[in-house]
């Protein structure tokens, strides 16, 4: 089984898909990491030096290599199910499952690490907020196609293998 967990940056991806990783006795992958390491630099320098398009093909490759593996968490990146077909191949070859987080929860988590977001790394807190908002509204109707939706504050690693089990 592969098991997307899906959602805006900030959500808890991350640390819930180690977490269920360990859990499940399945491999761990965060999606960001893959394509640091494939291209030797930072998020933040692909965005820079090579730009959002190049990063978004880099996760639409990444994403066909992981549909052949099994037993394995993936943590996506927060636009990563919201580009191409990307979120059809999710749920036709893996279990989708949202990490909702409401706005002002996520402008919380993400005030004070913004250096390490490179879409939000300049923004204001008044930009940020607004960014949010408009991120999440655009990146709604993606995330709601996952198979399943939790709460990204209060999530149980009980809940979750109820769901794969369900």
């Amino acid at each position: 089984m592969i098991i997307f967990l899906i959602g805006f940056m900030g959500s808890g991806k991350s640390t819930t898909g180690k977490k269920l990783a360990m859990r499940l006795g399945y491999a761990y992958l965060d999606t960001d990491s893959q394509i640091v390491s494939k291209f030797g630099m930072s998020v933040n320098e692909i965005f820079d030096r090579l730009g959002e398009e190049k990063f978004r093909d880099a996760e639409f490759r990444l994403l066909n290599e992981l549909i052949r593996r099994k037993n394995i968490v993936v943590s996506t990146g927060g636009g990563f199910p919201c580009h191409g077909e990307n979120m059809e191949i999710i749920n036709r070859y893996g279990f989708s499952i949202y990490l909702k987080v409401s706005p002002s929860d996520l402008y919380q988590r993400l005030s004070t690490r913004k250096q390490k977001r490179p879409l939000i790394r300049d923004l204001s807190d008044a930009d940020l907020k607004r960014y949010i908002d408009q991120k999440l509204a655009e990146r709604e109707s993606y995330y709601s196609r996952a198979r399943h939706t939790v709460d990204g504050l209060h999530v149980s690693q009980d809940e979750l293998i109820r769901l794969l089990h369900g």
